[in-house]
């Protein structure tokens, strides 16, 4: 499994990150300094478990229940998949709109949480709406968010999920609350 992360840094150079999974235990990323047409790798090795904590986090949980799987991080742009199956379906067979709200504020939470300061700060949904605007009965859902608003104390992202065929069935706008840890 890899995941990416374009960053640019405060000198303009571009960097690309590729995250993949090396061992039960740690993670290696390799890093790519673009300096005109020329990329120039780096590798480093994940020694705190960064990769293994943060799917430690999602286990029991409402994530995990619904199967939903975070496929993409990057800053700024979170995608994620859940099955259409007897745990997302409401009971006349359709995608629950509550399984959909949940997968929205999932992919909002988690790339808003990219963003904070781990350190002092902390993520929290503070509003979401929703508008289910096709049905589907089974298959998987795919989520894109896309941060539409950073500031100091709140974010709005923007979610659209879509059918296996790329047809939209849910459009969600996401407020996160950012919160300051006490120490």
């Amino acid at each position: 499994m890899a995941i990416n992360f374009t960053v640019t840094l405060d000198s303009g150079h571009l960097v690309f990150i590729k995250m993949f999974k090396k061992t039960a235990f740690e993670a290696v990323f390799s890093f790519y300094r673009i300096k005109g047409n020329y990329a120039i790798e780096r590798e480093y090795t994940d020694t705190n478990n960064e990769f293994e904590r943060k799917k430690k986090m999602i286990k029991n949980t409402l994530i995990d229940t619904l199967g939903i799987e975070i496929t993409h991080i990057e800053p700024g742009k979170v995608i994620a998949t859940m099955p259409v199956d007897e745990r997302t379906r409401q009971p006349f067979g359709l995608l629950h709109g509550g399984a959909s709200v949940a997968l929205a504020e999932t992919v909002a939470s988690i790339g808003a949480y990219e963003l904070v300061d781990k350190e002092t700060e902390g993520a929290a949904g503070l509003e979401i709406n929703a508008n289910h605007v096709r049905s589907i009965t089974e298959g998987t859902v795919t989520a894109v968010g896309t941060i539409l608003h950073q500031g100091k104390t709140t974010m709005v992202w923007d979610i659209k999920i879509t059918d296996e065929k790329d047809r939209l069935i849910c459009i969600s706008r996401c407020t996160i609350a950012v919160i300051k840890l006490k120490k």
